[in-house]
């Protein structure tokens, strides 16, 4: 998959319902500063995994009441370091702007992350 094939960046609420593709730090920080509820996948291109969690992150997208993002931290190296990606996908979910967890254990079902999301809403 390459980053042509990535939704580019789109919020909820405008028609769309998909996640919103996102370029760099910058993206990320303006992403999760706007959204108070925000999981954030980073994948890289090729990962086979990654390619089969897009369908379970529109319908995490469409479903819950967070904002859903995706970055390939090798287009912005330092993300690597700043988020200890190991390994893809990694999802991250922020709340008001701060990672409270994270999730790196390959595919994860659609209920596992709603109910992620779930625990730290309101």
């Amino acid at each position: 998959m390459t980053d042509s094939d990535r939704p580019a960046s789109e919020e909820q609420g405008d028609g769309i319902d998909r996640p919103a593709g996102l370029n760099d730090t910058a993206d990320l920080d303006d992403f999760v500063a706007e959204h108070d509820l925000a999981l954030v996948e980073f994948y890289t291109d090729g990962c086979s995994i990654c390619q089969s969690m897009e369908p379970i992150l529109g319908n995490v997208h469409r479903s819950s009441p967070a904002t859903v993002g995706t970055i390939n931290p090798r287009d912005d190296p330092p993300l690597i370091d700043e988020y200890d990606v190991r390994s893809v996908p990694l999802f991250v979910l922020f709340v008001d702007g701060e990672p409270v967890e994270r999730i790196a254990e390959g595919f994860v079902e659609t209920e596992r992350l709603i109910d992620l999301i779930e625990s730290h809403a309101g």
